[in-house]
C-alpha cells in the first residue's frame, strides 16, 4: 500500500462526462444528472482508508442526499485487485446501507478525467453562472485517518457542501485527501502516478 495524496485537480474544472455501469445493475450517465450539486467519491472495497470513512459516508448520504447528488465510483484495476470487483462493491454498499449510486470505472476513464490518485477522494461540483457543473472542492473528508484518533466527522467536506448549498464562497484553502493509491491497469498508469 502506497500512501498517496490527491493531485488537487484545478478548481473550476468542469464535471467530466461519463456513462458507467452501477454495481447493482443499470447505467448512470452524467447527462442524466439534474441541476443539483454533484459529489463524486472515489472509493473501493478493500482500502483501509475507505473502510475507516464508511460510517461518515452513510451520514453524508442521510444528511445531503436530498440536496446533492452523491455518486460513488471505484476505478481500481480488476486485473490486479479483483477484490474490488462489482460483487464486492455491491456487498460493501449493501452492508453500509448506502443509498447513492456506486459506479464501476473499469476502463479508468473517469479516474483519469479527475486526475484521481487515491482512495478515498472527494470532488464537489456545482453549477456556475452558465449553469455548468464546475469543481468547487476537492480533497479530504476531514483530518481523520486510521489510528490517528482525529474525529470522523466530515468537517472539511461538510463545510464545502454547506457553502455550495447556501450560495457562499467555498474556502479555497483545501487539504489533499490521503489514502491508498488508485490501482491502475498495468501498463496504463497516468503521468501523475509514480
Amino acid at each position: 500500500m502506497a500512501l498517496t495524496p490527491s493531485t488537487m485537480l484545478a478548481l473550476g474544472t468542469g464535471l467530466p462526462s461519463f456513462d458507467l455501469p452501477q454495481v447493482t445493475g443499470g447505467q448512470l450517465n452524467s447527462s442524466s444528472l439534474d441541476h443539483r450539486p454533484v459529489l463524486l467519491m472515489v472509493l473501493c472495497a478493500h482500502c483501509p482508508f475507505v473502510k475507516h470513512v464508511e460510517p461518515e459516508l452513510k451520514r453524508l448520504d442521510n444528511d445531503f442526499s436530498d440536496a446533492v447528488q452523491l455518486v460513488g465510483v471505484s476505478s481500481n484495476s480488476l486485473i490486479t485487485h479483483p477484490q474490488d470487483g462489482p460483487k464486492q462493491l455491491a456487498e460493501q454498499a449493501r452492508r453500509q446501507n448506502w443509498g447513492f449510486p456506486y459506479l464501476l470505472d473499469e476502463q479508468q476513464t473517469l479516474a483519469r478525467a479527475l486526475k484521481a490518485a487515491c482512495t478515498p477522494e472527494f470532488y464537489l461540483f456545482s453549477a456556475d453562472g452558465e449553469g455548468l457543473q464546475s469543481l468547487r472542492y476537492r480533497g479530504q473528508l476531514d483530518g481523520s485517518r486510521p489510528g490517528n484518533n482525529q474525529p470522523l466527522n466530515g468537517r472539511d467536506l461538510r463545510a464545502a457542501l454547506d457553502a455550495v448549498l447556501t450560495g457562499s464562497q467555498v474556502n479555497q484553502e483545501q487539504t489533499a485527501s490521503v489514502g491508498c493509491n488508485v490501482k491502475w491497469n498495468p501498463g496504463h498508469e497516468p503521468e501523475w502516478f509514480d
